[in-house]
């Protein structure tokens, strides 16, 4: 099962090709790989500039080193004409590549070289000239969606589809209350509340979100497809997938399962608020880096389509003053934001702060794990709204696209756990002891032809034992693991992406089991499921973002401020001795504490006129 961490993989990474042994007959005849066309060579990452979006892409090519910047006007006096405004645009036009120009922010956003940014700023009219900052993930034209294009809202499923946050955050008492897999006839579900994610888009074919997208804009790439992919097709980071899931993927509509873990429900998941209605907009490219230009006009776009909720699991450490007044312009027409508190935190430095979520028209998410507790990365402070569930979230990723282990030995299939970076292949061979796979002649009997190699774990990284096992001619590698603690997961890493054989693993348990099989035919695989598990601050946030649907859907009659009101005034406090509170009921770890979904929507309901 992917396992998508925002705090960043803790890998055993080895770097380097292995010298080509027809280059040197100074090495042992012994430590000659047997298959040189099979030893695993690293792999190199696309370029970041071939994901940017057609005017970015622009932007960076221009001479002179342009750079993209944000240019602020002062603030005209009086009525604005059209033909002042046109003046203003024809005069950044002249002096570099316009990407945006928002009259009703009075600020621009183009790319400048050093020397025309000096010019500019000689302008009297001219406020100030700042970089479009780098905006990073927290592990579309103006255009309505029709609604006709919506899918039909999934009633029914199975209780086995509430993970433990959705339980954490009381959302399935709201629209589940007896628990039967059925949604509650006229209970709040989300219906009504258009939720905009501001993300890296998504899968809009995933099997549980496809009846609740209603459309998207792609600022990266400029189209109105707003797929989680790079310029290539390829699917990207998943993160934006993952978010949507979380806020409203449907009862019983799942999609392929990790069949090694038996905790997962056959029918997949489901979101908090599976009955709101889903618009997408891509900001991050496949790598989770994106424009600040690119979320104000994100911004505005949610807005125009008729949002009524943003859910941003994004931001960056430094303040924008456009992107600030952006978010009071969004506030002002009634639309709720709601972001990421950061991943960078500790309960040491409260000041730290990630924009947009430390801005006063938005709530900003820390996250909890599944025992309420805080987890060292979440940052908090004074801005600290509330906290959600945000440590091994369960939910969507695009499909087929989360590696999962498939072992099949003696028609019999065993539980195994996929290895970082395999790729998505399956062999079928003899399985061959490799004890440890130290060395080059550590698979007796070994053949170029193929075959499947054991290995126990222990004495050298699993990256080294997969390189000498594949250089002895090795198409697909198991791995014995020998520690029992981390039998429940299986979640191991090779380090980095190269052209590596499927490999897997299987708990202490299964070793003696597998081990009988040497000698016979064993069949290994990496096949790709639907779903993964992640952790951040951007798995907390869109948490948060559902509830709010929830609430919203209870009482049309409320405004943003009434929503952030209830939910806060309706949180679970959660007491933590080592913070000092900064008034009644709130702290720096927690905020006001965990958002609770029944408690808020009852408010709601009492709200009504």
């Amino acid at each position: 099962m992917r396992r998508l961490v925002l705090l960043g993989l803790l890998g055993l990474g080895v770097s380097g090709c292995l010298i080509d042994p027809a280059e040197d007959d100074d090495i042992d005849p012994l430590e000659k790989p047997l298959c040189p066309e099979l030893v695993v060579e690293p792999l190199s990452r696309p370029s970041n500039s071939a994901t940017l979006s057609t005017a970015s892409s622009a932007l960076s090519s221009t001479p002179n080193a342009s750079q993209p910047m944000l240019v602020r006007f002062r603030k005209q006096t009086g009525v604005r004409s059209a033909a002042a405004l046109r003046q203003r645009e024809d005069k950044v036009r002249k002096l570099g590549r316009l990407k945006y120009h928002w009259s009703s922010l009075d600020t621009a956003a183009l790319s400048l070289t050093s020397e025309e940014q000096a010019q500019l700023a000689q302008d009297p009219d001219v406020l100030s000239i700042t970089p479009d900052r780098t905006v990073h993930a927290l592990g579309v034209s103006p255009r309505l969606p029709v609604p006709a294009l919506l899918g039909a809202t999934s009633t029914t499923g199975s209780p086995t589809e509430y993970t433990w946050a959705v339980q954490m955050t009381q959302a399935n008492k709201v629209w589940d209350d007896n628990n039967d897999g059925v949604l509650d006839t006229g209970a709040p579900n989300g219906s009504g509340i258009t939720v905009c994610v501001i993300d890296s888009g998504i899968d809009p074919n995933h099997a549980e979100l496809k009846a609740a997208y209603a459309g998207g804009r792609d600022f990266v790439d400029g189209d109105d497809t707003p797929d989680d992919k790079d310029s290539s097709g390829a699917w990207g980071g998943g993160h934006g997938t993952h978010v949507a899931g979380t806020i409203l993927a449907q009862l019983g509509s799942g999609g392929q399962v990790n069949p090694n873990d038996p905790s997962l429900s056959p029918s997949g998941m489901v979101g908090l608020a599976p009955g709101a209605r889903l618009l997408v907009a891509r900001v991050l490219d496949e790598r989770g880096d994106g424009r600040t230009s690119d979320v104000i006009e994100a911004l505005s776009w949610c807005r125009t389509a008729g949002a009524n909720i943003v859910s941003l699991s994004l931001g960056s450490s430094s303040s924008d003053p456009a992107e600030e007044e952006a978010f009071q312009t969004s506030w002002a027409a009634g639309v709720l934001a709601i972001a990421a508190s950061g991943n960078g935190g500790e309960i040491a430095t409260p000041e730290s702060k990630v924009y947009p979520a430390a801005y006063s028209t938005v709530i900003a998410v820390g996250a909890v794990d599944a025992d309420k507790k805080h987890p060292k990365f979440s940052q908090g402070g004074e801005h600290l709204s509330l906290v959600a569930p945000g440590v091994n979230i369960y939910s969507t990723y695009p499909t087929g696209r989360s590696p999962f282990a498939s072992l099949e030995a003696g028609g019999t299939f065993y539980t195994s756990g996929a290895f970082d970076y395999v790729p998505f292949a399956e062999y079928e061979g003899m399985l061959v002891d490799c004890g440890l796979g130290v060395g080059m002649r550590s698979c007796p009997g070994a053949t170029c032809e193929g075959f499947v190699a054991y290995v126990d774990r222990g004495d050298i990284t699993f990256n080294e034992k997969v390189r000498n096992v594949r250089s002895q001619g090795a198409r697909a590698v198991i791995v014995g693991n020998n520690n029992p603690e981390d039998d429940d997961t299986l979640s191991f890493t090779l380090g980095n992406a190269a052209t590596w054989p499927p490999v897997t693993a299987v708990p202490t348990t299964t070793v003696p089991i597998i081990r009988a099989q040497l000698g016979n035919t064993v069949r290994v695989g990496i096949r790709g499921g639907d779903y993964s598990y992640s952790t951040g601050t951007s798995m907390a946030t869109p948490h948060v973002s559902a509830v709010a649907a929830l609430v919203w859907s209870a009482n049309s009659q409320l405004t943003n401020a009434d929503v952030r009101r209830i939910l806060e005034s309706t949180a679970e406090d959660l007491v933590d001795s080592g913070a000092p509170e900064s008034h009644e009921g709130k702290d720096i770890v927690f905020g006001y504490g965990l958002v609770q979904a029944k408690a808020a929507v009852d408010q709601a309901i009492r709200e009504r006129k």
